[in-house]
């Protein structure tokens, strides 16, 4: 927050230039207003917001890489968001995830004076509600239906982006999931039911309760030990299996 109780620090972020500018001359023009930066993509907007904790982000929905639901889980501390995009059919969406407000584009000056009032309002009233969960998130960057088709994880300021198809298994550890993928893994705080839970049922089986495994991934089962089974992947891998996910399994295979 800026030290200025009046003054906000606002962040622009989108992927058209044009864009961009506008939303800077109508800002900039405002009272009390100070534009700290501009990201031209969500992989820049990730590392920059982090750095600079702006008070305001106008973000667009619709950018390539990463749209602005995705940059939004990524971030630690998320600040007030305004986000502008073109398609409406995101504005349910936006206000899901606790978005501050909603700007359509082709932007007007009166509408983002609309705005801005809403985010002063909002910093000057009770504190906002938590950050939502990235379960949340993800399923608001969808449309109803549509199931996970990446994870993000964010590993100090990398970010990696695994398409579903290249998921071998998910497993549990404690409140993080571990993601494995192409002889790599990488750990995502989330809980692995919230991934589970977005992920096509077709695809993917809770084959234990710590392991979500990609059925084009099993080579074979085995029984290990009476009522208790393992299962043998194409490289090799083992991994455990119970009984009711032994059933799930034979429901699919």
């Amino acid at each position: 927050m800026s030290p200025d109780p009046h003054r906000l620090r606002i962040m622009i972020v989108d992927d058209e230039a044009p864009a961009r500018a506008l939303m800077r001359e109508y800002l900039s023009a405002m009272p009390a207003i100070e534009i700290v930066g501009e990201c031209s993509n969500g992989f820049e907007a990730v590392r920059t917001i982090g750095d600079l904790a702006p008070d305001v982000v106008f973000l667009d929905v619709q950018m390539p890489k990463l749209d602005g639901f995705e940059v939004l889980e990524l971030l630690e501390q998320p600040p007030a968001v305004v986000f502008v995009t073109a398609y409406d059919e995101y504005a349910l969406r936006a206000f899901e995830v606790h978005a501050t407000d909603y700007v359509l584009k082709p932007v007007g000056r009166d509408r983002l004076v609309e705005a801005v009032a809403q985010v002063r309002a909002r910093l000057a009233g009770p504190a906002p509600p938590p950050a939502p969960a990235p379960a949340a998130l993800a399923a608001a960057a969808r449309p109803p239906g549509q199931h996970l088709e990446r994870i993000l994880v964010k590993d100090g300021a990398q970010v990696h982006v695994i398409p579903v198809d290249r998921l071998d298994w998910i497993e549990a550890q404690d409140d993080y999931a571990s993601i494995h993928s192409e002889g790599k893994s990488w750990l995502k705080p989330q809980p692995l039911a919230e991934i589970a839970d977005t992920l096509d049922p077709a695809r993917f089986v809770r084959i234990h309760r710590s392991v979500v495994l990609n059925v084009e991934r099993l080579a074979r089962l085995e029984l290990y030990a009476k009522d208790s089974r393992v299962a043998i992947l194409k490289d090799g891998r083992q991994l455990p299996v119970s009984r009711a996910g032994y059933a799930r399994l034979k429901e699919m295979l």
